[in-house]
């Protein structure tokens, strides 16, 4: 098991589904995805640069803070907010995740082209 499994398995979420989901999504997009725990979170990394985060305050959606600059060159309806270098995306349920899979995947596909 790695670090990321093992907080997986002690996480106490009631959305807990819905982030493993989302978590096996991002990983699935391509194998040099790295994943770590930093910010007591499940964070996802591509060639040394962060990509995104998991935001697990919030217990009434699955919140991801897409960290890595080059968000703001990306246009996509998944991707919310207008701060510099930064975007969220939120599912309120599995049905919400289902239907952001393709969206997310692509979002996660141009990060990493743009770092290879």
């Amino acid at each position: 098991m790695t670090a990321v499994d093992d907080f997986m398995a002690e996480l106490d979420h009631p959305l807990k589904s819905e982030v493993q989901e989302t978590r096996d999504i991002i990983k699935g997009v391509n194998p040099g995805i790295t994943e770590q725990i930093k910010w007591n979170a499940p964070t996802f990394s591509f060639d040394g640069g962060y990509l995104v985060t998991f935001n697990l305050r919030a217990t009434d959606r699955v919140h991801l803070v897409f960290h890595d600059p080059e968000v703001v060159n990306i246009s996509s309806a998944l991707l919310e907010g207008s701060m510099p270098g930064r975007r969220m995306t939120y599912f309120a349920d599995m049905s919400e995740v289902t239907a952001g899979r393709t969206a997310l995947e692509d979002v996660i596909r141009q990060l990493v082209s743009l770092h290879a």
